[in-house]
């Protein structure tokens, strides 16, 4: 008689945690045109035309607007960017971030 090992063999997988991810907020002045908040959306995010007057028309009615989602890293990157283009060009525009619930 041949000897088998008919035990089962459990494999286990690390849990891999997915990373946490970040708004990057976009908050309304009245002092920026809006043409350069598109053209901000547009530059920074990769967003259209009809998609960046969108978020900037959101941001005006409601006077903050989610413009997208990211990873930390991105989202602090963008947020960054953005902001230092309208304070180069002279305006308050402001984007933040903060945690997704």
């Amino acid at each position: 008689m041949s000897e088998t090992d008919t035990r089962s063999r459990v494999e286990t997988r690390p849990q891999i945690e997915r990373p946490k991810v970040y708004k990057v907020l976009l908050l309304n002045d009245d002092y920026t045109p809006r043409d350069f908040v598109v053209a901000i959306l547009r530059a920074v995010f990769r967003m259209t035309t009809d998609q960046a007057n969108g978020v900037m028309l959101a941001a005006h009615v409601q006077g903050m607007c989610v413009v997208a989602v990211y990873t930390r890293e991105i989202a602090e990157t963008k947020a960054t960017e953005a902001t230092d283009m309208a304070q180069r060009e002279g305006f308050p525009l402001l984007f933040t971030i903060e945690p997704e619930d």
